[in-house]
């Protein structure tokens, strides 16, 4: 079977702790809780995040994904149960949840909660700042920032809430990345952006992860995207993860998808109507370059362009 482009999948030969960044173990959490609409959003999940890879995390509105991985840095606190970052559960009263914020980089949905300084470069500065850099390191880490989120240097004097809605997706971006997390954690990343930027901002991420090892966890409603950028695919139904697998097991599996409130990438779709047409290049297609690549292997054809 032809492996995806760029995926890493790095494996830990002792299987200790270290194979993994973050864990939830049992957690719970209710909204409104005690009152007539509660909803219990996430139910009794139980998760490892492996390090060093791109964890995707997809689930129908309402699934408890975004609720999910604001827990990771203590955004919000479960009702019961533990979260792990190396190994260290956050929620202890001897934990500096600064400390796990500094580690542990959070892009929520919508950027304009996320932006609250007079100019984007300040915005941009301020988790570095806090993080006792001296001024010349927090200057560097801003242009870093703002050139890995593609954000023209003349906006950085502008106030964010001038911005347009991709710009402050942008701004959000390069003031996480101007802290260096470890885990890098993105809430619909390519919102608000046009498909050529989509395209770059996700392969920038993919790059940044392969180049510096850094663990990634991705919310997106974008099948395709999960398909082309993730190495792992958790998938999410009401409050619970009902599957945690690679992405071709997971798309391959459209049954389950569709009993989830999802769908498949477009291209699996016509893998499935190639096979009812005699064309069986399997039914764990999930990627353009993969379905190029299966055929040609079919047909002993030429290799397929690297790039789709």
């Amino acid at each position: 079977m032809v492996r995806a482009e760029g995926r890493a999948t790095p494996e830990n030969k002792n299987g200790n702790e270290n194979e993994y960044i973050a864990e939830f173990r049992d957690v719970t959490f209710v909204y409104n809780k005690g009152v007539t609409y509660e909803t219990k959003a996430v139910d009794s999940v139980n998760l490892k995040i492996r390090r060093g890879l791109i964890t995707g995390i997809i689930g129908a509105t309402g699934s408890g994904k975004s609720t999910l991985i604001q827990m990771l840095n203590g955004l919000i606190k479960p009702d019961s149960g533990e979260v792990l970052i190396d190994s260290e559960n956050i929620l202890s009263k001897d934990v500096k949840l600064k400390k796990i914020r500094f580690k542990v980089g959070l892009v929520m949905q919508y950027p304009e909660y996320q932006l609250f300084d007079e100019t984007v470069e300040s915005d941009i500065a301020f988790g570095p700042r806090n993080m006792g850099l001296s001024e010349e390191e927090i200057k560097r880490r801003v242009e870093s920032g703002a050139r890995f989120a593609g954000l023209d240097f003349s906006l950085l004097k502008k106030s964010p809430f001038d911005l347009s809605g991709g710009q402050k997706r942008r701004a959000a971006i390069a003031g996480v990345m101007a802290m260096e997390p470890e885990l890098l954690v993105l809430d619909e990343p390519a919102a608000g952006l046009d498909p050529a930027a989509r395209r770059e901002i996700l392969g920038k991420i993919r790059d940044y992860r392969k180049e510096r090892g850094t663990s990634v966890v991705m919310v997106s409603h974008s099948m395709e995207d999960m398909a082309r950028y993730c190495d792992r695919i958790v998938v999410m139904n009401q409050g619970r993860v009902c599957m945690d697998d690679t992405p071709p097991k997971v798309f391959g599996s459209s049954e389950e998808l569709f009993s989830a409130g999802l769908d498949v990438p477009g291209i699996t779709k016509v893998a499935y109507e190639l096979q009812k047409l005699g064309i069986d290049i399997g039914r764990d297609i999930y990627t353009v370059k993969y379905a190029a690549d299966m055929l040609c292997e079919k047909y002993g054809l030429k290799a397929s362009a690297e790039n789709f």
